[in-house]
C-alpha cells in the first residue's frame, strides 16, 4: 500500500480537491506523440467496445501505422505557441477557477487538472492531493453529457489510482452537468454574444460528437442528454423548432453512428436553399480539433461546397467568465456539507497524539 505524502505531518490542515479532468492531447503536433496518445485512448475498452484481441489487432496493424501521419498536419493548424489549445484553455480555466474561489475566501478549495490521456494525468494529480492533505476529492469531468466511453473511463482512471492507496479520500463524482441552469445560460450567453456581432443565420445547429448507436441501445444516456440540452438552450433563445437543428459529427469506422450526421445534414441544409448556418458545438468545454478543424474548416468547406453562403462557427465556452461562474456554482453545489480541520488547537492536537505513539508513550 501507498499513500504519496512523503513529507506528511498530521497538523497540516485539510483542504477539499476540485480535479477537473478532459480527455487530453497528444504532447506534440508530430507523429510520434500522436501515436502515442492514440494508442492510449484506443486501447481503452470503454471507448472501444469491441473483443479486446481482435480489436488490437487492428489498432497496431491498421491504424497506428497510419492515422498519425494523417494528423500531423491538422494538429499543427491548431496548435499553439504555449501548446494544445485543449490543454492550455484547460489550465486557464483551472486558474480562474483557484483566483475566483480565494476571492470569494474559499481558500482551501484546491483545483487540479488532469487529462484522461496524456498529460496532466490523473495520478499526478491525485498524488499531489495527498501531498497536500486533500481528502476530499470532488471530480468534475468536463462532459457536461454522460457517456460510458467518456465521464465512466475518468471513475475507472481514478479507481485505478485509489486502490494503491492507505488513505483514501473521500470522493464525489459529478457525472453530468447537460441540463444545470447556468451552464445553459453561459451557452445561451455565448450565442446572443455571437449574435450581437454577426447577422443571426436562418439556422441554429447544435453539433454534439457522436458515438455508434449500439451505446445507446446498451443503455448509455448520452443522446438523450444531448437532446435535452439543445432543447433547453432553444428555449432560452426562443427559438421556433424551424430555427434550430441538432447533429452528431466525428465518426469513425464503418458501423452505425448517431444521427443526423453533421456533414451530412449540412449538405441537406445547402441543398434546400438554408444559406447560412450557425453551429455551436454544446458538448465541447473547451475548443479542440473536432471544433477548431472539423467543424471551423471541413464542414464550412461541406456547406459552402454545396451551395449555402454564409457559415459561422460559436466557440466552445472555454474560460470565459459566464463559464467559469457556472462551473464555480456547480462545484460549490457538489461540495455542500464538507468542512476541513483547520482549527490550529485541533491540529496541534493531533500532532501531540502522533508524538506520544511516535515516542513510545
Amino acid at each position: 500500500m501507498k499513500y504519496y505524502a512523503e513529507k506528511f505531518t498530521h497538523d497540516q490542515p485539510e483542504k477539499i480537491g476540485v480535479l477537473l479532468v478532459n480527455l487530453g492531447s497528444p504532447d506534440a503536433p508530430d507523429s510520434r506523440s500522436i501515436r502515442r496518445f492514440l494508442r492510449e485512448f484506443l486501447s481503452d475498452q470503454r471507448v472501444i467496445e469491441m473483443p479486446k484481441v481482435i480489436w488490437q489487432l487492428i489498432l497496431h496493424f491498421f491504424i497506428l501505422p497510419f492515422r498519425p501521419r494523417k494528423l500531423v498536419p491538422l494538429y499543427q493548424s491548431i496548435w499553439t505557441a504555449d501548446g494544445s489549445p485543449l490543454v492550455v484553455i484547460a489550465e486557464q480555466q483551472r486558474q480562474k477557477l483557484s483566483v475566483l474561489f480565494a476571492q470569494e475566501g474559499h481558500s482551501h478549495i484546491s483545483v487540479a487538472l488532469a487529462m484522461r490521456y496524456g498529460n496532466p494525468d490523473i495520478a499526478s494529480a491525485l498524488r499531489q492531493f495527498a501531498k497536500d492533505n486533500v481528502h476530499k476529492i470532488l471530480v468534475l469531468p468536463t462532459y457536461a453529457q454522460y457517456s460510458g466511453s467518456t465521464t465512466a473511463s475518468i471513475f475507472d482512471a481514478i479507481s485505478s489510482e485509489l486502490r494503491q492507496w492507505r488513505w483514501i479520500p473521500e470522493l464525489r463524482f459529478i457525472n453530468n452537468y447537460h441540463d444545470q441552469p447556468s451552464h445553459i445560460q453561459a451557452l445561451a450567453d455565448s450565442v446572443r454574444h455571437h449574435w450581437q456581432k454577426n447577422k443571426q443565420s436562418k439556422k441554429l445547429m447544435m453539433s454534439f460528437h457522436g458515438l455508434p448507436e449500439v451505446y445507446l441501445l446498451k443503455g448509455d444516456p448520452y443522446f438523450c442528454q444531448c437532446h435535452k440540452t439543445a432543447r433547453l438552450l432553444a428555449e432560452n433563445l426562443q427559438l421556433e423548432e424551424h430555427e434550430w437543428i441538432i447533429t452528431f459529427q466525428s465518426r469513425f469506422g464503418k458501423q452505425k453512428w448517431l444521427q443526423p450526421y453533421t456533414n451530412k445534414t449540412l449538405e441537406d441544409l445547402a441543398q434546400k436553399g438554408i444559406d447560412s448556418v450557425d453551429v455551436i458545438c454544446p458538448g465541447f468545454a473547451i475548443d479542440c480539433l473536432e471544433t477548431l478543424e472539423e467543424i471551423m474548416v471541413e464542414n464550412r468547406d461541406v456547406f459552402l461546397h454545396a451551395g449555402g453562403q454564409h457559415y459561422h462557427y460559436i466557440p466552445a465556452l472555454n474560460d470565459s467568465q459566464t463559464n467559469i461562474e457556472a462551473m464555480s456554482d456547480l462545484i460549490k453545489q457538489h461540495i455542500q456539507g464538507w468542512s476541513v480541520v483547520s482549527d490550529q488547537n485541533e491540529l496541534k492536537q493531533r500532532k501531540h497524539n502522533f508524538n506520544l505513539i511516535k515516542n513510545g508513550n
